[in-house]
């Protein structure tokens, strides 16, 4: 069975709101990161992608079944949504056996997978807290591994580590990227940050359409010469605000350090600087918005 998604022309609409534009896609092996804003049509993708949303065109395959096939699909695909949740009154064991059960795994296959899961998210010595006693990030490891415990060829993950705290967001991120040794996993997050630590392949959506697809080395070098960081006074911040796209400002007393994204040095005293992954994202954005607006 070939390990690939293949995304072709898909479209998904909602009475008069076009959520999903003909996307096209390929997703290989490992992590892969799906990049946007809030309302960009990443959720809508994920959801045509598990099954859970149908599609209104297009043709979906998933390591070479057709998404209609969806009970083949299901049985390849693991999902955590962005919104998971389990009864608060369960210890994680309970709670993960009782999702095993609904997934049709036998009690012997549960009684060897259920405590290998916990172990693997690092819950083992928690499988008798109460889940509403949990963290968020101890919850979302717990989202992982139902979404693991069927062995699945594909993970998908949707806005993961949203609201963590940085050392559970990184603790998360590299148990993703542990996962997707032998698996296709799929990031979709607004937060560039997970994509910069974890992802090499990419795409942006925005308002349903594929503003970039390549990797984080491609992206940054659509912005290589255009960043540039200076000083300026806090009296001149506001017009340099309105007049170039200022990704970072760090303010000290009356003036601040800023970074700025032009086609060319913006004025005297601008130094080049280094491109990050979130200057490029915002390039993209920017980019993306002055031609519409100019059509």
């Amino acid at each position: 069975m070939e390990n690939r998604i293949e995304i072709r022309d898909l479209s998904k609409n909602f009475r008069k709101k076009q959520a999903l534009n003909h996307v096209n896609l390929e997703i290989g092996p490992g992590m892969f990161g799906l990049l946007g804003p809030n309302g960009a049509g990443k959720t809508t993708l994920m959801k045509v992608l598990t099954t859970l949303t149908r599609k209104s065109g297009g043709e979906v395959k998933l390591c070479g079944i057709p998404l209609e096939q969806f009970r083949k699909i299901r049985e390849i695909i693991g999902y955590l949504p962005q919104d998971f949740s389990m009864y608060g009154n369960m210890g994680a064991y309970e709670g993960l056996d009782y999702l095993a059960v609904l997934s049709g795994m036998s009690k012997k296959e549960r009684a060897k997978k259920v405590p290998e899961m916990l172990e693997k998210v690092n819950l083992g010595d928690q499988h008798k807290t109460k889940i509403r006693a949990m963290s968020g990030g101890m919850k979302r490891r717990l989202g992982i591994a139902q979404a693991i415990i069927h062995d699945p060829k594909i993970i998908v993950v949707d806005e993961p580590t949203a609201g963590l705290d940085p050392e559970e967001r990184v603790r998360f991120r590299n148990l993703l990227c542990e996962i997707a040794r032998d698996r296709i996993v799929i990031l979709s997050t607004h937060i560039v940050g997970d994509i910069e630590a974890t992802c090499e392949n990419i795409a942006v959506l925005n308002c349903g359409e594929i503003l970039f697809r390549g990797t984080v080395s491609g992206l940054l070098e659509a912005v290589k010469g255009k960043v540039y960081t200076m000083e300026v006074s806090a009296v001149e911040l506001p017009l340099v605000k309105e007049q170039f796209l200022v990704t970072g400002i760090l303010t000290n007393g009356s003036s601040a350090n800023i970074k700025i994204i032009a086609e060319e040095s913006p004025m005297k005293g601008a130094v080049p600087a280094s491109p990050d992954v979130e200057d490029a994202y915002m390039y993209l954005m920017n980019h993306t918005s002055a031609a519409k607006a100019g059509e």
